[in-house]
């Protein structure tokens, strides 16, 4: 079987993509692709996983946790939704390592499956506005344990995902930027659920009117009415556009606490950020889906 794992990140919109794929559940089932509710999972793969620290998988733990799932269902392809596969937002950064339990997390997903084909989807954040949220959730916030010997401009992305490659080198990687979601929403769904690049979807465009204005979406929406031949692929132009003209400013600012930050060093940070992402771009097996 083909299973998707949506592994977060932690305080991006991994919630509302789930929401955005179920709200296509007749699409999806057609199509053979199969989104079940978190609550007959998450545990069980919480607790499987926790356990394989300790000892190996049964022979049989593969197909309980899919029938778990499945139902009644046909499906060749089902698709997993949790930021706490790598672990929760306690434990995401550890002497200055984004989710550095991951690595370890996904050779046991592939321990598991060891007949099925794993891929991995994840949407990443600036550090710069992810880095206080998760420390101020963070179980240690001692320097020691949290930074290590880094500082906030030594934190990569790219080390997380070069490390998770190694240790899983069979489990394929895309990633997108959280910042950039709102233009590439409908991409990202058509790509986890298996479905060709112009197959209609509803909810292609719910993250897109959180942060545009009434007027601009129904304008947006004319506008796409009127071309119809305008392929998916055009869309991020378009919508950049219309937030160019339309967007709510208040949507877009985010507060960061973080003693002793300076809007200078946030600045280098995001520099730092959009350098990181053209580095996994470089990354053999990690894929980047841009606007």
């Amino acid at each position: 079987m083909q299973l998707i794992l949506h592994t977060g990140a932690h305080y991006t919109e991994e919630d509302r993509l789930l929401k955005s794929l179920q709200s296509n559940h007749d699409l999806l089932t057609q199509a053979g692709t199969h989104v079940p509710s978190p609550a007959t999972y998450r545990g069980l793969f919480r607790d499987t996983l926790n356990a394989m620290y300790k000892t190996s998988a049964s022979d049989g733990a593969r197909d309980v946790l899919l029938d778990a799932v499945m139902g009644d269902s046909d499906a060749d392809r089902v698709i997993f939704s949790d930021a706490n596969f790598f672990r929760t937002p306690a434990t995401a950064v550890v002497e200055g390592m984004l989710y550095p339990a991951a690595p370890v997390r996904m050779m046991r997903m592939a321990q598991l499956f060891p007949e099925d084909e794993l891929q991995i989807f994840m949407g990443i954040r600036n550090p710069a506005t992810l880095l206080p949220v998760l420390y101020d959730v963070s179980a240690d916030k001692s320097p020691p344990q949290f930074w290590g010997d880094k500082d906030p401009l030594d934190v990569r992305w790219s080390d997380t995902l070069a490390l998770l490659r190694d240790s899983a080198p069979e489990i394929p990687v895309t990633v997108w930027c959280n910042e950039d979601a709102p233009l590439i929403w409908g991409q990202i769904m058509r790509e986890m659920a298996g479905l060709p690049t112009m197959a209609p979807l509803d909810g292609e465009f719910d993250l897109l009117e959180t942060i545009m204005r009434p007027e601009g979406m129904k304008r947006f929406k004319s506008y796409l009415a009127s071309h119809p031949e305008m392929t998916t692929a055009e869309h991020p132009r378009v919508i950049a556009a219309f937030l160019d003209k339309y967007v709510i400013d208040d949507a877009l600012e985010e507060e960061l606490d973080m003693p002793s930050w300076t809007e200078e060093l946030v600045e280098e940070m995001t520099e730092i950020y959009d350098e990181d992402v053209a580095r996994i771009q470089e990354i053999p097996g990690v894929r980047v889906i841009l606007p």
